[in-house]
């Protein structure tokens, strides 16, 4: 099968190497051409352009530019398309992106690849970033059942632990388990960052270990994926927020009161959740 990918950063690069090792031939697009020739170098593409219109022969197209640019990329596609072509993106909001797209290209099917990196750009791309991890397609009542098919045939080969959802539904979920930690994490980094006695800041810095590496480090990614978190799913995330902030308050409260006995049930009750979500 012929393949377009739009964006050939760490998703779209990596989805481009783990298409290609499945027989697929793979087509590029980048703003840069710079990107473009390490993308081919790479193996991440059999060939790449700078112009939309090198993918008007393919059969399917992967959209991995940032939200922001989602429904500009796909009305400047559309002239060069098939109308069997179908058309998916990546990005981590959905329910915007699928009102805003599938009115103006019917084999539309909105997707998520839970799968990433601390690094991005086609550097950062990588075999198998996928496999094992969630990938979540959002169809509607009026997507194409054969556009939803086209799409799982791609994607199931690589391993991927593959989910439904409505838009709405994915938004409300991964508000919690992606956008709020990005908030939460960058909100640590900061308040350390603050600390006034700075010799007390460089040894905070000198003796940072494990634990805060795996709690700050989605804090530390890149801005412009966070920015897009809160602007294209800012009902969700401010609502995750405001729960957040109330059991904090609540373990802010059990300190105060010196109530030792109510923040071990706290923390014991954390023990017994985290495994629902991480195992």
């Amino acid at each position: 099968m012929k393949i377009g990918i739009v964006g050939l950063g760490l998703i779209g690069g990596s989805l481009g190497l783990d298409l290609r090792s499945q027989g697929h031939e793979v087509l590029g697009v980048s703003r840069q051409e710079r990107t473009c020739k390490i993308a081919v170098a790479r193996g991440a593409v059999d060939d790449a352009g700078v112009d939309l219109k090198f993918l008007a022969d393919t059969d399917a197209i992967f959209i991995c530019t940032p939200l922001a640019h989602l429904y500009t990329t796909v009305t400047q596609l559309i002239p060069y398309l098939s109308l069997n072509t179908v058309l998916t993106d990546v990005g981590s909001v959905k329910n915007s992106v699928v009102q805003a797209i599938s009115p103006v290209w019917k084999n539309f099917v909105g997707g998520h690849p839970m799968s990433g990196t601390a690094e991005s750009g086609i550097e950062a791309a990588q075999h198998g970033l996928f496999a094992q991890n969630p990938y979540v397609l959002t169809p509607t009542e009026t997507t194409p059942l054969g556009a939803i098919a086209l799409i799982e045939s791609l994607i199931k080969p690589l391993q991927v632990r593959l989910y439904h959802c409505s838009p709405a539904d994915h938004d409300r979920a991964v508000a919690w388990i992606s956008h709020l930690p990005v908030m939460v994490s960058a909100s640590l980094i900061a308040a350390c960052t603050s600390e006034s006695d700075s010799s007390a800041l460089k040894l905070a810095q000198m003796l940072a270990s494990s634990g805060f590496r795996d709690t700050s480090r989605v804090g530390g990614g890149n801005p412009e994926l966070g920015v897009m978190m809160a602007q294209y799913n800012t009902v969700e995330v401010l609502r995750s927020l405001s729960v957040y902030r109330d059991k904090l308050d609540q373990i802010i409260g059990t300190i105060e009161q010196e109530d030792w006995s109510a923040l071990e049930e706290i923390l014991q009750q954390s023990q017994r959740d985290r495994p629902k979500f991480v195992e």
